[in-house]
């Protein structure tokens, strides 16, 4: 399915799930290089779909002193090549409408977060770009509700639409997973994604740093697998302790591998 939205994908027309994944934010051109020639390595090897996420910027902090980023054209630069180096497509965030034509300069796939999904003008700018749109499940949305996210994109024109799940608000500082979501996403007939990272999340944390439970991530995405998502979404990190943004809850790079082997007998399983 991924490669009739990206056709010049690798591992286009494997049956394994496609992935989407990379640091949390762009903090540099190694960093970023290094993230993706192992990533790139392992799903090569796995016969698995890869695109490059890393966040240009991140405006959604929760204090004033939180790292946002390294400049926007620096960091969209470092996207664009990550793609040219390794012959993969990227995705990276937007905000505000007038990202979106920015953006879609040098990205692929341009990212909605999830307490975005219902701004109209920003889903109508990412679609009028032609790029590939994933907008992810707001944390206070059902399911059925993000029909309209998809609906406003396709009605502007491009049909070229992702949905994300993230987990739903569980309290003031958990999040939790209902996996019945997931075919219910995929019957708007649209690739439907599991983010196994911010699912783990634990938001407004009393000393303004998003906490997380990482270890977990294999349960969320093997959950994940089996009951028929498309494609799995995973922030990871060499150095998550030391990453600039969502270290709490990012997966170790060293694992990724091990990690994905299990997902792909999963997967097979079901097939």
């Amino acid at each position: 399915m991924i490669n009739t939205y990206i056709p010049e994908i690798k591992n286009g027309t494997s049956q394994n799930f496609f992935l989407m994944a990379g640091p949390c934010a762009i903090e540099g051109e190694e960093i970023a290089l290094r993230i993706a020639e192992k990533i790139v390595t392992i799903t090569d090897k796995l016969n698995i779909p890869y695109i490059f996420k890393g966040s240009y910027r991140k405006a959604n902090r929760s204090r004033l002193d939180s790292f946002m980023g390294i400049g926007d054209e620096k960091a969209l630069k470092i996207l664009e090549k990550v793609s040219r180096t390794f012959g993969v497509p990227t995705v990276t965030d937007i905000h505000e409408s007038h990202e979106a034509e920015m953006a879609a300069a040098y990205v692929d796939v341009l990212q909605i977060p999830a307490f975005l999904c219902r701004q109209t003008d920003l889903l109508i700018a990412a679609a009028k770009t032609n790029k590939v749109v994933n907008v992810k499940k707001g944390q206070f949305l059902s399911a059925g509700s993000m029909k309209f996210a998809v609906d406003k994109i396709v009605d502007s024109g491009n049909d070229k639409v992702f949905l994300t799940d993230r987990g739903n608000t569980f309290g003031y500082q958990d999040l939790i997973v209902d996996y019945r979501g997931i075919p219910e996403m995929r019957s708007f007939n649209v690739p439907t994604v599991m983010d196994c990272t911010h699912s783990l999340q634990q938001p407004n944390q009393t000393s303004g740093v998003t906490g997380g439970k990482p270890a977990l991530i294999e349960t969320i995405a093997k959950a994940a697998i089996a009951v028929g998502a498309d494609g799995l979404f995973i922030e990871t990190h060499p150095d998550p302790a030391n990453a600039k943004s969502d270290g709490a809850n990012m997966l170790q790079l060293d694992l990724l591998e091990g990690l994905l082997e299990k997902l792909v007998r999963v997967r097979q399983a079901i097939l």
